[in-house]
């Protein structure tokens, strides 16, 4: 076992461009912490007693929305239910505006020991576009705050946004810099289906979102964040070293985890599982002490194509033995067959046997890499 990921599906509004599980009504919140526990000690049963919990991740939804009352009687369960390890991760996301100095100051002293702020961007025309919770000043001021008490930190900034110049997205990346925070991890504006943003785009409220804009952004991003010395361990994560992310390195790399909360996934090297996403349904499964969740047994194929998807996805890549180890060299012929074209455009390179994207073919990764996925195997 590697990690606990725990899902907070609550926010205080909508972000134009999510389509993550959340509610913005907060009246079941308490209701809520019970049951995220509950779920927590019925399925102490699926981990052995020898696995160590190496990584905590409170995600969401909005996970600085609980008190830190809350997350800390959260943390408190696992650790009574769980062996975790000495140098445990625990890891909170955070919003800016909820980041006052009192709220810092009080998380500071429990065992949380890295923040995940969703920044997304310095700039009031930006956030006014996603309709972000926080302002610009608010963005500034939390981080100025933060940096006195936590060491680990990351910050969220999102580019390819409508508007957004080449010249302000460096400026973005410079205000992050200058904080001296060792962590970010940056995506592309994505359009999706069911989204407000995908709605005022089609009634042209919205410009759409350019695809030459975001490979413009996604280059200069790359080289601003190695010249100032960060290491790209993944596509939309840079980390100074000694920083990468243990919760995000451990699912890049096949690590298994639980998912705690509503629509939250857990994987365990055979099967996939999901929570539902309704959250009066939810609490009221585990008051009855049961757990609603659909479970996947993942054939070979499966495996496969998850490991061709993250592994490129890093610094990483595919290793070509592992591949010929745990799915068999029919696998391994066919990767090396469907990445051909690929290698011969210089998008991705042998490295004795790890198969590695280019820095070329970085803003491509997901499309190649569903080009070596395999449908017909089992």
């Amino acid at each position: 076992m590697s990690g606990i990921y725990i899902h907070i599906p609550f926010c205080k509004q909508a972000c134009h461009y999510c389509d993550f599980h959340f509610s913005t009504s907060t009246k079941n919140r308490d209701q809520m912490v019970f049951a995220l526990c509950n779920e927590i000690k019925l399925r102490r049963s699926e981990i052995d007693d020898y696995e160590v919990i190496n990584t905590i991740y409170f995600g969401g939804g909005t996970p600085s929305i609980l008190s830190t009352s809350a997350l800390k009687f959260i943390i408190d369960t696992i650790y009574e239910n769980y062996l975790v390890a000495d140098d445990v991760e625990i890891t909170v996301e955070a919003n800016p505006d909820d980041l006052t100095t009192a709220y810092i100051k009080s998380i500071a002293v429990t065992k949380v020991n890295r923040l995940s702020i969703g920044i997304q961007s310095f700039f009031e025309e930006d956030l006014k576009l996603m309709n972000r919770a926080h302002n610009a000043q608010e963005a500034l001021d939390c981080l100025s705050l933060a940096t006195r008490e936590f060491d680990n930190i990351s910050i969220d900034l999102i580019y390819g946004i409508p508007g957004m110049s080449s010249k302000r997205w460096q400026e973005n990346l410079k205000i992050a810099l200058d904080t001296g925070i060792p962590h970010i991890s940056s995506y592309a504006l994505t359009v999706e289906p069911n989204t407000a943003l995908s709605s005022f785009i089609e009634k042209g409220i919205i410009s759409p979102v350019e695809d030459e804009l975001a490979q413009e952004h996604f280059d200069i991003l790359v080289e601003t964040m190695e010249h100032a010395g960060f290491e790209y361990y993944e596509f939309s994560n840079f980390g100074k070293p000694g920083y990468f992310s243990k919760n995000n390195t451990a699912y890049w790399q096949g690590k298994h985890y639980l998912g705690i909360g509503p629509s939250a996934h857990s994987y365990n090297g055979k099967e996939r599982s999901w929570n539902i996403n309704n959250n009066i349904k939810y609490i009221k499964a585990l008051q009855e002490n049961k757990l609603p969740r659909e479970i996947e047994t993942l054939t070979t194929t499966d495996k496969y194509n998850e490991y061709v998807m993250t592994g490129l996805r890093t610094i990483w890549g595919v290793s070509l033995q592992k591949i010929e180890d745990d799915f068999g060299l029919t696998y391994k012929e066919y990767l090396l067959k469907q990445a051909q074209k690929h290698l011969d455009e210089h998008l991705l390179f042998l490295d004795g046997d790890i198969v590695v994207v280019t820095k070329k073919g970085k803003f491509l990764s997901d499309g190649i890499a569903s080009d070596l996925f395999l449908l017909n195997l089992g």
